[in-house]
Protein backbone atom coordinates (compact mmCIF):
# COMPACT_ATOMS: atom_id res chain seq x y z
CA UNK A 1 0.00 0.00 0.00
CA UNK A 2 2.82 2.38 0.89
CA UNK A 3 4.50 1.54 -2.40
CA UNK A 4 1.38 2.59 -4.27
CA UNK A 5 1.16 5.81 -2.26
CA UNK A 6 4.79 6.64 -3.07
CA UNK A 7 4.17 5.90 -6.75
CA UNK A 8 1.18 8.26 -6.75
CA UNK A 9 3.19 11.16 -5.34
CA UNK A 10 4.13 12.04 -8.91
CA UNK A 11 1.40 14.35 -10.31
CA UNK A 12 1.77 12.89 -13.81
CA UNK A 13 1.49 9.30 -12.63
CA UNK A 14 -1.46 10.21 -10.45
CA UNK A 15 -3.21 11.94 -13.37
CA UNK A 16 -2.69 8.92 -15.63
CA UNK A 17 -4.01 6.63 -12.90
CA UNK A 18 -7.08 8.87 -12.58
CA UNK A 19 -7.78 8.76 -16.31
CA UNK A 20 -7.45 4.97 -16.38
CA UNK A 21 -9.70 4.62 -13.31
CA UNK A 22 -12.31 6.82 -14.99
CA UNK A 23 -12.18 4.76 -18.18
CA UNK A 24 -12.76 1.45 -16.40
CA UNK A 25 -16.61 1.63 -16.37
CA UNK A 26 -16.72 1.56 -20.19
CA UNK A 27 -16.29 -2.23 -20.01
CA UNK A 28 -19.72 -2.48 -18.38
CA UNK A 29 -21.36 -1.00 -21.50
CA UNK A 30 -21.91 -2.91 -24.75
CA UNK A 31 -20.12 -4.44 -26.55
CA UNK A 32 -18.20 -6.00 -23.61
CA UNK A 33 -21.44 -5.75 -21.54
CA UNK A 34 -19.75 -6.75 -18.28
CA UNK A 35 -22.77 -5.29 -16.44
CA UNK A 36 -21.63 -6.62 -13.04
CA UNK A 37 -18.41 -4.60 -13.31
CA UNK A 38 -20.42 -1.38 -12.99
CA UNK A 39 -20.94 -2.10 -9.28
CA UNK A 40 -17.20 -1.91 -8.52
CA UNK A 41 -15.79 0.01 -11.51
CA UNK A 42 -15.79 3.36 -9.67
CA UNK A 43 -13.98 2.01 -6.61
CA UNK A 44 -10.41 2.74 -7.86
CA UNK A 45 -11.47 6.27 -8.80
CA UNK A 46 -13.10 6.80 -5.39
CA UNK A 47 -10.05 5.48 -3.53
CA UNK A 48 -7.77 7.73 -5.56
CA UNK A 49 -9.77 10.88 -4.75
CA UNK A 50 -10.06 9.79 -1.10
CA UNK A 51 -6.29 9.47 -0.79
CA UNK A 52 -5.54 12.87 -2.31
CA UNK A 53 -3.30 15.03 -0.10
CA UNK A 54 -5.60 18.06 -0.50
CA UNK A 55 -9.12 18.82 -1.63
CA UNK A 56 -7.70 20.68 -4.62
CA UNK A 57 -5.79 17.60 -5.75
CA UNK A 58 -8.96 15.50 -5.29
CA UNK A 59 -10.85 17.88 -7.57
CA UNK A 60 -8.10 17.39 -10.15
CA UNK A 61 -8.43 13.61 -9.70
CA UNK A 62 -12.13 14.03 -10.41
CA UNK A 63 -11.32 15.94 -13.60
CA UNK A 64 -8.80 13.32 -14.74
CA UNK A 65 -11.25 10.49 -14.10
CA UNK A 66 -14.00 12.34 -15.93
CA UNK A 67 -11.68 12.87 -18.90
CA UNK A 68 -10.89 9.16 -19.07
CA UNK A 69 -14.57 8.27 -18.75
CA UNK A 70 -15.73 10.67 -21.49
CA UNK A 71 -13.02 9.62 -23.95
CA UNK A 72 -13.63 5.91 -23.34
CA UNK A 73 -17.43 6.07 -23.60
CA UNK A 74 -17.26 8.21 -26.76
CA UNK A 75 -14.18 6.62 -28.32
CA UNK A 76 -16.22 5.58 -31.35
CA UNK A 77 -16.45 9.29 -32.27
CA UNK A 78 -12.68 9.56 -32.71
CA UNK A 79 -12.71 8.89 -36.49
CA UNK A 80 -15.30 11.63 -36.95
CA UNK A 81 -14.12 14.32 -34.53
CA UNK A 82 -10.40 13.51 -34.34
CA UNK A 83 -8.61 15.78 -31.83
CA UNK A 84 -11.83 17.66 -31.16
CA UNK A 85 -13.09 14.80 -28.97
CA UNK A 86 -10.28 15.48 -26.48
CA UNK A 87 -11.26 19.14 -26.26
CA UNK A 88 -14.91 18.22 -25.65
CA UNK A 89 -13.93 15.59 -23.06
CA UNK A 90 -11.63 18.05 -21.32
CA UNK A 91 -14.43 20.60 -20.95
CA UNK A 92 -17.16 18.16 -19.89
CA UNK A 93 -14.90 16.39 -17.41
CA UNK A 94 -14.83 19.59 -15.36
CA UNK A 95 -18.24 18.44 -14.10
CA UNK A 96 -16.49 15.70 -12.10
CA UNK A 97 -14.07 18.06 -10.34
CA UNK A 98 -16.58 18.96 -7.57
CA UNK A 99 -17.43 15.26 -7.27
CA UNK A 100 -13.78 14.43 -6.67
CA UNK A 101 -13.51 17.18 -4.06
CA UNK A 102 -16.69 15.93 -2.38
CA UNK A 103 -15.28 12.40 -2.26
CA UNK A 104 -12.21 13.66 -0.45
CA UNK A 105 -14.33 15.77 1.87
CA UNK A 106 -16.50 12.85 2.95
CA UNK A 107 -14.13 9.88 2.77
CA UNK A 108 -10.68 11.42 3.22
CA UNK A 109 -8.61 10.60 6.30
CA UNK A 110 -10.43 8.44 8.84
CA UNK A 111 -14.13 9.16 8.29
CA UNK A 112 -16.54 8.39 11.08
CA UNK A 113 -19.43 5.97 10.53
CA UNK A 114 -21.79 8.97 10.34
CA UNK A 115 -19.68 10.64 7.66
CA UNK A 116 -19.49 7.39 5.67
CA UNK A 117 -23.27 7.04 5.87
CA UNK A 118 -23.65 10.59 4.53
CA UNK A 119 -21.24 9.74 1.68
CA UNK A 120 -23.43 6.84 0.55
CA UNK A 121 -26.25 9.35 -0.06
CA UNK A 122 -24.36 12.47 -1.12
CA UNK A 123 -21.83 11.03 -3.60
CA UNK A 124 -24.48 9.22 -5.74
CA UNK A 125 -26.53 12.43 -5.66
CA UNK A 126 -23.50 14.37 -6.88
CA UNK A 127 -22.96 11.86 -9.67
CA UNK A 128 -26.59 12.26 -10.72
CA UNK A 129 -26.07 16.02 -11.00
CA UNK A 130 -23.15 15.40 -13.35
CA UNK A 131 -25.33 13.16 -15.50
CA UNK A 132 -28.15 15.70 -15.41
CA UNK A 133 -25.98 18.57 -16.65
CA UNK A 134 -24.23 16.62 -19.38
CA UNK A 135 -27.58 15.18 -20.51
CA UNK A 136 -28.46 18.58 -21.93
CA UNK A 137 -28.69 18.18 -25.68
CA UNK A 138 -26.29 21.08 -26.28
CA UNK A 139 -23.57 19.23 -24.34
CA UNK A 140 -23.98 15.99 -26.27
CA UNK A 141 -26.93 14.32 -24.58
CA UNK A 142 -27.22 11.47 -22.06
CA UNK A 143 -24.97 8.94 -23.78
CA UNK A 144 -23.06 6.75 -21.34
CA UNK A 145 -25.24 7.16 -18.25
CA UNK A 146 -23.95 4.67 -15.72
CA UNK A 147 -27.39 3.14 -15.16
CA UNK A 148 -27.54 2.22 -18.85
CA UNK A 149 -25.05 -0.59 -18.17
CA UNK A 150 -27.91 -2.57 -16.59
CA UNK A 151 -29.99 -2.83 -19.79
CA UNK A 152 -30.08 -6.65 -19.74
CA UNK A 153 -30.54 -7.19 -15.98
CA UNK A 154 -34.19 -8.03 -15.28
CA UNK A 155 -34.35 -6.70 -11.68
CA UNK A 156 -32.69 -3.47 -12.82
CA UNK A 157 -35.22 -3.05 -15.62
CA UNK A 158 -37.96 -3.35 -13.01
CA UNK A 159 -36.30 -0.50 -11.11
CA UNK A 160 -36.15 1.50 -14.35
CA UNK A 161 -39.95 1.34 -14.55
CA UNK A 162 -40.02 3.02 -11.12
CA UNK A 163 -37.35 5.71 -11.43
CA UNK A 164 -35.88 5.44 -14.90
CA UNK A 165 -32.21 5.19 -15.71
CA UNK A 166 -31.65 7.89 -13.06
CA UNK A 167 -32.55 5.49 -10.26
CA UNK A 168 -30.23 2.85 -11.68
CA UNK A 169 -27.32 5.29 -11.82
CA UNK A 170 -27.94 6.37 -8.23
CA UNK A 171 -27.98 2.80 -6.92
CA UNK A 172 -24.95 1.71 -8.94
CA UNK A 173 -22.88 4.61 -7.57
CA UNK A 174 -24.19 3.97 -4.04
CA UNK A 175 -22.97 0.37 -4.23
CA UNK A 176 -19.56 1.57 -5.46
CA UNK A 177 -19.27 4.02 -2.55
CA UNK A 178 -20.24 1.29 -0.07
CA UNK A 179 -17.64 -1.08 -1.51
CA UNK A 180 -14.97 1.64 -1.36
CA UNK A 181 -15.79 2.22 2.31
CA UNK A 182 -15.71 -1.51 3.03
CA UNK A 183 -12.22 -1.95 1.61
CA UNK A 184 -10.65 1.23 3.02
CA UNK A 185 -12.40 2.34 6.23
CA UNK A 186 -12.68 -0.42 8.80
CA UNK A 187 -14.45 1.74 11.39
CA UNK A 188 -17.24 2.66 8.95
CA UNK A 189 -18.13 -0.75 7.61
CA UNK A 190 -21.52 -0.85 9.35
CA UNK A 191 -23.11 1.94 7.23
CA UNK A 192 -21.52 0.45 4.11
CA UNK A 193 -23.13 -2.92 4.77
CA UNK A 194 -26.41 -1.18 5.63
CA UNK A 195 -26.40 0.63 2.26
CA UNK A 196 -25.83 -2.63 0.40
CA UNK A 197 -28.72 -4.21 2.29
CA UNK A 198 -30.90 -1.17 1.51
CA UNK A 199 -30.09 -1.46 -2.20
CA UNK A 200 -31.03 -5.13 -2.20
CA UNK A 201 -34.24 -4.30 -0.31
CA UNK A 202 -35.17 -1.55 -2.79
CA UNK A 203 -34.64 -3.92 -5.71
CA UNK A 204 -36.73 -6.61 -4.04
CA UNK A 205 -39.51 -4.14 -3.24
CA UNK A 206 -39.60 -2.93 -6.83
CA UNK A 207 -39.72 -6.51 -8.05
CA UNK A 208 -42.70 -7.28 -5.83
CA UNK A 209 -44.71 -4.06 -5.79
CA UNK A 210 -43.97 -2.15 -9.02
CA UNK A 211 -46.92 -2.51 -11.42
CA UNK A 212 -46.27 -4.71 -14.43
CA UNK A 213 -47.47 -3.77 -17.92
CA UNK A 214 -50.74 -5.44 -18.88
CA UNK A 215 -50.36 -7.03 -22.32
CA UNK A 216 -53.66 -7.02 -24.16
CA UNK A 217 -52.69 -7.84 -27.73
CA UNK A 218 -49.95 -8.19 -30.31
CA UNK A 219 -49.05 -6.53 -33.61
CA UNK A 220 -46.61 -7.47 -36.34
CA UNK A 221 -43.94 -4.89 -37.09
CA UNK A 222 -41.31 -5.41 -39.77
CA UNK A 223 -37.83 -3.88 -39.71
CA UNK A 224 -36.01 -3.35 -43.01
CA UNK A 225 -32.22 -3.19 -42.62
CA UNK A 226 -30.46 -2.77 -46.00
CA UNK A 227 -26.91 -3.00 -44.65
CA UNK A 228 -23.86 -1.02 -45.71
CA UNK A 229 -24.17 0.60 -49.13
CA UNK A 230 -21.18 2.71 -50.18
CA UNK A 231 -20.28 4.76 -53.21
CA UNK A 232 -21.29 8.00 -54.87
CA UNK A 233 -24.76 6.77 -55.78
CA UNK A 234 -25.29 5.06 -52.41
CA UNK A 235 -28.58 6.90 -51.80
CA UNK A 236 -30.23 5.47 -54.92
CA UNK A 237 -28.78 1.99 -54.43
CA UNK A 238 -29.84 1.93 -50.77
CA UNK A 239 -33.39 2.82 -51.78
CA UNK A 240 -33.36 0.01 -54.36
CA UNK A 241 -32.19 -2.44 -51.70
CA UNK A 242 -34.85 -1.29 -49.24
CA UNK A 243 -37.48 -1.66 -51.93
CA UNK A 244 -36.30 -5.18 -52.71
CA UNK A 245 -36.31 -6.25 -49.05
CA UNK A 246 -39.71 -4.69 -48.39
CA UNK A 247 -41.27 -6.52 -51.33
CA UNK A 248 -40.24 -9.79 -49.65
CA UNK A 249 -42.67 -8.97 -46.82
CA UNK A 250 -45.70 -9.43 -49.07
CA UNK A 251 -47.83 -12.25 -47.66
CA UNK A 252 -46.34 -11.98 -44.14
CA UNK A 253 -49.13 -9.60 -43.01
CA UNK A 254 -47.18 -6.92 -41.13
CA UNK A 255 -49.15 -4.13 -39.45
CA UNK A 256 -46.31 -1.63 -39.94
CA UNK A 257 -42.99 -1.57 -41.79
CA UNK A 258 -40.12 0.55 -40.47
CA UNK A 259 -37.11 1.79 -42.42
CA UNK A 260 -34.04 3.24 -40.69
CA UNK A 261 -32.72 6.77 -40.32
CA UNK A 262 -31.90 8.58 -43.60
CA UNK A 263 -33.41 5.68 -45.53
CA UNK A 264 -34.66 8.16 -48.15
CA UNK A 265 -32.20 10.81 -49.28
CA UNK A 266 -34.65 13.03 -51.16
CA UNK A 267 -37.66 15.08 -50.16
CA UNK A 268 -40.74 13.17 -51.30
CA UNK A 269 -42.33 16.41 -52.47
CA UNK A 270 -39.47 16.89 -54.93
CA UNK A 271 -39.38 13.20 -55.88
CA UNK A 272 -42.99 12.04 -56.38
CA UNK A 273 -41.60 9.02 -58.21
CA UNK A 274 -40.08 7.75 -54.95
CA UNK A 275 -43.31 8.43 -53.09
CA UNK A 276 -45.20 6.36 -55.67
CA UNK A 277 -42.73 3.48 -55.37
CA UNK A 278 -43.16 3.41 -51.57
CA UNK A 279 -46.95 3.59 -51.96
CA UNK A 280 -46.83 0.56 -54.28
CA UNK A 281 -44.89 -1.32 -51.60
CA UNK A 282 -47.54 -0.36 -49.05
CA UNK A 283 -50.28 -1.81 -51.27
CA UNK A 284 -48.32 -5.00 -51.93
CA UNK A 285 -47.58 -5.64 -48.24
CA UNK A 286 -50.85 -4.32 -46.82
CA UNK A 287 -49.06 -2.07 -44.30
CA UNK A 288 -48.06 1.56 -43.95
CA UNK A 289 -44.33 2.23 -44.20
CA UNK A 290 -42.51 4.59 -41.84
CA UNK A 291 -39.52 5.99 -43.72
CA UNK A 292 -36.99 8.59 -42.65
CA UNK A 293 -36.10 11.44 -44.99
CA UNK A 294 -32.84 13.36 -44.64
CA UNK A 295 -33.10 16.13 -47.22
CA UNK A 296 -33.78 19.76 -47.93
CA UNK A 297 -37.53 20.30 -47.70
CA UNK A 298 -39.50 21.55 -50.65
CA UNK A 299 -42.08 23.42 -48.57
CA UNK A 300 -39.76 25.36 -46.25
CA UNK A 301 -36.06 26.35 -46.04
CA UNK A 302 -33.42 24.06 -44.62
CA UNK A 303 -32.52 20.40 -44.22
CA UNK A 304 -34.63 18.26 -41.89
CA UNK A 305 -34.52 14.69 -40.67
CA UNK A 306 -38.14 13.55 -40.74
CA UNK A 307 -40.11 10.40 -39.98
CA UNK A 308 -42.80 10.23 -42.68
CA UNK A 309 -45.61 7.72 -42.90
CA UNK A 310 -46.46 6.46 -46.38
CA UNK A 311 -49.64 4.49 -47.08
CA UNK A 312 -51.12 2.87 -50.20
CA UNK A 313 -52.10 6.29 -51.56
CA UNK A 314 -48.81 8.00 -50.77
CA UNK A 315 -47.70 10.10 -47.78
CA UNK A 316 -50.48 10.18 -45.20
CA UNK A 317 -49.56 13.57 -43.76
CA UNK A 318 -48.20 12.02 -40.54
CA UNK A 319 -44.74 13.55 -40.07
CA UNK A 320 -42.25 14.07 -37.27
CA UNK A 321 -39.25 16.38 -37.66
CA UNK A 322 -36.29 15.51 -35.45
CA UNK A 323 -36.05 17.89 -32.50
CA UNK A 324 -32.76 17.07 -30.78
CA UNK A 325 -29.84 17.17 -33.14
CA UNK A 326 -26.39 15.65 -32.67
CA UNK A 327 -23.80 18.36 -31.86
CA UNK A 328 -21.19 18.60 -34.62
CA UNK A 329 -22.75 15.63 -36.46
CA UNK A 330 -25.92 17.49 -37.48
CA UNK A 331 -25.12 21.04 -36.45
CA UNK A 332 -22.15 22.95 -35.07
CA UNK A 333 -22.79 24.85 -31.83
CA UNK A 334 -21.66 28.49 -32.22
CA UNK A 335 -20.61 27.83 -35.81
CA UNK A 336 -18.87 31.21 -36.05
CA UNK A 337 -16.56 30.07 -33.24
CA UNK A 338 -16.23 26.32 -33.92
CA UNK A 339 -16.79 26.15 -37.66
CA UNK A 340 -13.19 25.03 -38.10
CA UNK A 341 -14.31 21.59 -36.85
CA UNK A 342 -15.40 20.79 -40.43
CA UNK A 343 -11.75 20.83 -41.49
CA UNK A 344 -10.58 18.22 -38.97
CA UNK A 345 -13.46 15.75 -38.93
CA UNK A 346 -16.84 14.82 -40.33
CA UNK A 347 -18.71 17.72 -38.74
CA UNK A 348 -21.87 19.01 -40.38
CA UNK A 349 -21.22 21.28 -43.34
CA UNK A 350 -24.69 22.81 -42.90
CA UNK A 351 -26.84 22.84 -39.80
CA UNK A 352 -30.00 20.72 -39.83
CA UNK A 353 -33.24 22.40 -38.76
CA UNK A 354 -35.14 21.31 -35.65
CA UNK A 355 -38.71 20.15 -35.32
CA UNK A 356 -40.97 21.86 -32.81
CA UNK A 357 -43.04 19.08 -31.19
CA UNK A 358 -43.26 15.35 -30.71
CA UNK A 359 -45.85 13.41 -32.69
CA UNK A 360 -47.90 10.27 -32.06
CA UNK A 361 -48.91 8.71 -35.39
CA UNK A 362 -51.96 6.64 -36.29
CA UNK A 363 -50.55 3.97 -38.58
CA UNK A 364 -53.66 1.88 -39.22
CA UNK A 365 -54.86 -1.35 -37.64
CA UNK A 366 -55.70 0.73 -34.55
CA UNK A 367 -52.01 1.20 -33.77
CA UNK A 368 -50.49 4.45 -32.44
CA UNK A 369 -46.71 4.81 -32.54
CA UNK A 370 -44.26 7.42 -31.27
CA UNK A 371 -41.20 7.97 -33.51
CA UNK A 372 -37.76 9.01 -32.30
CA UNK A 373 -34.78 9.65 -34.56
CA UNK A 374 -31.20 8.59 -33.88
CA UNK A 375 -29.81 9.57 -30.46
CA UNK A 376 -33.20 10.88 -29.32
CA UNK A 377 -33.65 7.34 -28.01
CA UNK A 378 -31.05 8.22 -25.35
CA UNK A 379 -33.36 10.83 -23.78
CA UNK A 380 -35.72 9.32 -21.16
CA UNK A 381 -38.01 12.35 -21.19
CA UNK A 382 -38.84 12.03 -24.90
CA UNK A 383 -40.07 8.44 -24.72
CA UNK A 384 -41.90 9.26 -21.48
CA UNK A 385 -43.80 12.10 -23.15
CA UNK A 386 -44.75 9.87 -26.09
CA UNK A 387 -46.15 7.28 -23.68
CA UNK A 388 -48.12 10.01 -21.90
CA UNK A 389 -49.51 11.14 -25.27
CA UNK A 390 -50.87 7.68 -26.03
CA UNK A 391 -48.16 5.93 -28.03
CA UNK A 392 -48.60 2.14 -27.85
CA UNK A 393 -45.24 1.37 -29.47
CA UNK A 394 -42.06 3.46 -29.53
CA UNK A 395 -40.11 3.52 -32.80
CA UNK A 396 -36.44 4.48 -32.98
CA UNK A 397 -35.00 5.09 -36.46
CA UNK A 398 -31.22 5.15 -36.50
CA UNK A 399 -28.21 4.63 -38.73
CA UNK A 400 -24.78 4.31 -36.98
CA UNK A 401 -23.39 3.42 -40.44
CA UNK A 402 -20.33 5.61 -39.77
CA UNK A 403 -19.43 3.53 -36.69
CA UNK A 404 -19.77 -0.03 -37.93
CA UNK A 405 -16.57 -1.39 -36.43
CA UNK A 406 -17.01 0.15 -32.97
CA UNK A 407 -19.12 -0.42 -29.87
CA UNK A 408 -21.59 2.31 -30.89
CA UNK A 409 -24.20 0.11 -32.65
CA UNK A 410 -24.53 -2.24 -29.67
CA UNK A 411 -24.60 0.64 -27.19
CA UNK A 412 -27.29 2.42 -29.17
CA UNK A 413 -29.48 -0.68 -29.51
CA UNK A 414 -29.25 -1.39 -25.77
CA UNK A 415 -30.85 1.97 -24.95
CA UNK A 416 -34.13 0.74 -26.41
CA UNK A 417 -34.42 -1.84 -23.61
CA UNK A 418 -34.28 0.92 -21.00
CA UNK A 419 -36.81 3.12 -22.81
CA UNK A 420 -39.19 0.15 -23.08
CA UNK A 421 -38.86 -0.73 -19.40
CA UNK A 422 -39.24 2.88 -18.28
CA UNK A 423 -42.46 3.44 -20.23
CA UNK A 424 -44.01 -0.05 -20.25
CA UNK A 425 -44.18 0.16 -24.05
CA UNK A 426 -42.56 -2.05 -26.67
CA UNK A 427 -39.73 -0.28 -28.49
CA UNK A 428 -38.57 -1.06 -32.01
CA UNK A 429 -35.03 0.08 -32.84
CA UNK A 430 -34.64 0.06 -36.64
CA UNK A 431 -31.33 0.93 -38.29
CA UNK A 432 -29.83 1.08 -41.74
CA UNK A 433 -26.80 -1.03 -40.95
CA UNK A 434 -27.40 -2.64 -37.53
CA UNK A 435 -27.82 -3.27 -34.74
CA UNK A 436 -31.63 -3.43 -35.06
CA UNK A 437 -33.58 -4.86 -32.13
CA UNK A 438 -37.00 -5.01 -30.46
CA UNK A 439 -37.75 -4.96 -26.72
CA UNK A 440 -41.04 -5.74 -25.00
CA UNK A 441 -42.80 -3.57 -22.41
CA UNK A 442 -40.68 -4.96 -19.56
CA UNK A 443 -37.43 -4.38 -21.45
CA UNK A 444 -37.13 -8.03 -22.49
CA UNK A 445 -35.71 -8.85 -25.92
CA UNK A 446 -38.26 -9.82 -28.57
CA UNK A 447 -36.93 -11.82 -31.50
CA UNK A 448 -33.39 -11.65 -32.89
CA UNK A 449 -30.91 -8.82 -33.03
CA UNK A 450 -29.99 -7.85 -36.59
CA UNK A 451 -26.23 -7.38 -36.44
CA UNK A 452 -24.01 -5.08 -38.43
CA UNK A 453 -23.40 -7.81 -41.01
CA UNK A 454 -27.11 -8.34 -41.79
CA UNK A 455 -29.03 -7.11 -44.83
CA UNK A 456 -32.57 -8.36 -44.35
CA UNK A 457 -36.20 -7.72 -43.49
CA UNK A 458 -37.46 -9.20 -40.23
CA UNK A 459 -41.03 -9.39 -38.90
CA UNK A 460 -41.48 -9.19 -35.12
CA UNK A 461 -44.64 -10.09 -33.22
CA UNK A 462 -44.59 -7.46 -30.49
CA UNK A 463 -46.82 -7.16 -27.41
CA UNK A 464 -49.07 -4.14 -26.91
CA UNK A 465 -49.31 -3.11 -23.25
CA UNK A 466 -51.50 -0.70 -21.36
CA UNK A 467 -51.12 0.95 -18.00
CA UNK A 468 -48.80 3.63 -16.65
CA UNK A 469 -45.44 2.95 -15.03
CA UNK A 470 -44.36 4.98 -11.96
CA UNK A 471 -41.65 6.59 -14.08
CA UNK A 472 -44.18 7.81 -16.67
CA UNK A 473 -46.47 9.04 -13.91
CA UNK A 474 -43.91 10.72 -11.64
CA UNK A 475 -41.03 11.48 -13.98
CA UNK A 476 -37.44 12.12 -12.90
CA UNK A 477 -38.10 11.97 -9.17
CA UNK A 478 -34.65 10.47 -8.37
CA UNK A 479 -33.12 13.68 -9.73
CA UNK A 480 -35.36 15.76 -7.49
CA UNK A 481 -34.39 13.56 -4.55
CA UNK A 482 -30.70 13.98 -5.33
CA UNK A 483 -31.12 17.76 -5.47
CA UNK A 484 -32.81 17.65 -2.08
CA UNK A 485 -30.01 15.54 -0.58
CA UNK A 486 -27.36 17.96 -1.85
CA UNK A 487 -29.33 20.98 -0.65
CA UNK A 488 -29.66 19.51 2.85
CA UNK A 489 -25.96 18.60 2.91
CA UNK A 490 -24.88 22.08 1.80
CA UNK A 491 -27.18 23.69 4.37
CA UNK A 492 -25.85 21.50 7.19
CA UNK A 493 -22.26 22.21 6.16
CA UNK A 494 -22.99 25.92 6.06
CA UNK A 495 -24.51 25.88 9.54
CA UNK A 496 -21.58 23.82 10.81
CA UNK A 497 -19.11 26.35 9.39
CA UNK A 498 -20.98 29.23 11.03
CA UNK A 499 -20.91 27.47 14.42
CA UNK A 500 -17.18 26.78 14.11
CA UNK A 501 -16.44 30.41 13.25
CA UNK A 502 -18.49 31.67 16.17
CA UNK A 503 -16.74 29.21 18.46
CA UNK A 504 -13.34 30.33 17.19
CA UNK A 505 -14.15 33.97 18.02
CA UNK A 506 -14.89 33.36 21.73
CA UNK A 507 -12.19 32.70 24.35
CA UNK A 508 -11.90 29.04 25.22
CA UNK A 509 -10.93 29.71 28.94
CA UNK A 510 -11.03 32.81 31.21
CA UNK A 511 -7.80 34.87 31.23
CA UNK A 512 -5.36 33.81 33.92
CA UNK A 513 -4.87 36.06 36.93
CA UNK A 514 -1.25 36.98 37.64
CA UNK A 515 0.51 39.14 40.15
CA UNK A 516 1.40 41.69 37.50
CA UNK A 517 -1.99 41.59 35.82
CA UNK A 518 -4.29 41.69 38.82
CA UNK A 519 -7.51 43.62 38.39
CA UNK A 520 -7.06 44.88 41.93
CA UNK A 521 -3.50 46.10 41.46
CA UNK A 522 -2.99 46.66 37.74
CA UNK A 523 0.53 46.91 36.50
CA UNK A 524 2.02 45.12 39.52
Amino acid sequence: MRTVERWLTSPWRRSCAGALAGALPVLAFPAPSLWWLAYVALVPWLLLARSAPTGRRAAYDGWCGGFGFMVAVHSWLLPSLHVFIFLIAGLLSLLWAPWGWLTHRLLGGEPSPARAAVAVLVLPSGWLMVELVRSWQGLGGPWGMLGATQWQVTPALRLASVGGVWLLSFLVVAVNVAVAVLVSVREARAPAVASLVATAAATSAAWVWAPRPDVDGHVRIAVVQPGVVDGGDSGDRRFDREEQLTRQLAGQHPDLIVWGESSVGYDLGDRPDLARRIAVLSRETGADILVNVDARRSDRPGIYKSSILVGPDGPTGERYDKMRLVPFGEYIPARSLFGWATSVGKAAGEDRRRGTEQVVMNVGHGLRVGPLVCFETAFPDMSRHLAQDGAQVLIGQSSTSSFQHSWAPEQHASLAALRAAETGRTMVHATLTGVSAVYGPSGERVGPWLGTDASTAQVYTVPIARGVTPFVRYGDWPVDGALLVLAVYCLSEGLRTVRLRRGAGAPLVPPARTAHGSPVRPGR
